[in-house]
């Protein structure tokens, strides 16, 4: 026969008890919280990839090529950079091949171009040297940071934010993405945008004041960068105003061609 000792008694007592509890709270609640309504998550295809691309972030760099930086008013010599962020539902998806509809945003009458190389990030962390700044770089596409041109003006010059102009439905379109294990990295190439087969911007990667390795070390002083962030590494000179009908084409050495029509 078994001895039954105090011990065992009371282990046997917790069980019993525990279980009675657990019966007794709903699954619901045993499950964790659970959202109000879903939230939609934004992903980038990747080329030649069954995955997609999670974004956490979208990080834009301003005035990134000096002649750019002349045409809107600040000297390139002296400025250290500056960025700002865009919402990660502001991304519109282009497939390759395809000329996307692009939506004319609302509350704008001077809308314009600006064509970026985009890196799309695997890590992060903070104060990332420069010259380990590329490890954390997943792949690369080509962007454009849409933006109401006027609204942005039109703050500035109040001296109050101007993410209005910047930050907005559809103003970061962009096409898929193409792993660094099969491009490399951007550090040189042809750059520029097409509107109806006339060419408005017309540069190369290797006029950036700031490189995309420069860029994340600079952005990791600010933030902690983690994967699924992006980062728009600035536009060339001769961004300009676009109007329903007009096609935009953009080419990026290296990349597939990206277009969207403005409707």
């Amino acid at each position: 026969m078994t001895k039954t000792t105090r011990r065992s008694m009371l282990t046997a007592a917790a069980a019993v008890t525990a279980a009675g509890l657990a019966d007794a709270v709903p699954a619901a609640a045993q499950a964790g919280p659970k959202p109000l309504f879903p939230v939609p998550m934004v992903t980038i295809p990747i080329v030649g990839e069954a995955e997609v691309f999670q974004v956490r972030r979208i990080y834009c760099i301003g005035r990134n090529y000096a002649a750019h930086a002349i045409e809107r008013g600040s000297d390139p010599n002296r400025e250290p950079p500056f960025f700002f962020q865009k919402p990660t539902d502001a991304i519109q998806n282009v497939a390759i091949g395809q000329v996307a509809e692009h939506p004319y945003p609302s509350l704008t009458k001077n809308y314009h171009h600006e064509v970026e190389l985009v890196a799309a990030l695997k890590s992060g962390g903070t104060n990332i040297p420069v010259e380990k700044a590329l490890d954390h770089v997943y792949g690369y596409a080509l962007g454009l940071d849409m933006t109401r041109r006027d609204l942005q003006n039109g703050m500035a010059a109040e001296k109050k934010p101007w993410e209005i102009g910047k930050s907005f439905d559809h103003a970061a379109v962009l096409g898929p993405i193409h792993p660094a294990s099969k491009t490399g990295h951007f550090e040189k190439g042809a750059i520029s945008l097409a509107i109806n087969g006339t060419v408005k911007q017309n540069s190369d990667l290797s006029k950036m004041i700031w490189s995309v390795a420069e860029q994340i070390a600079k952005l990791s002083d600010a933030f902690e960068l983690k994967a699924g962030d992006i980062i728009y590494s600035g536009t060339p000179e001769n961004v300009g105003p676009v109007v329903k009908g007009d096609v935009l084409l953009c080419k990026l050495e290296g990349l597939p061609d990206m277009s969207i029509k403005i409707v």
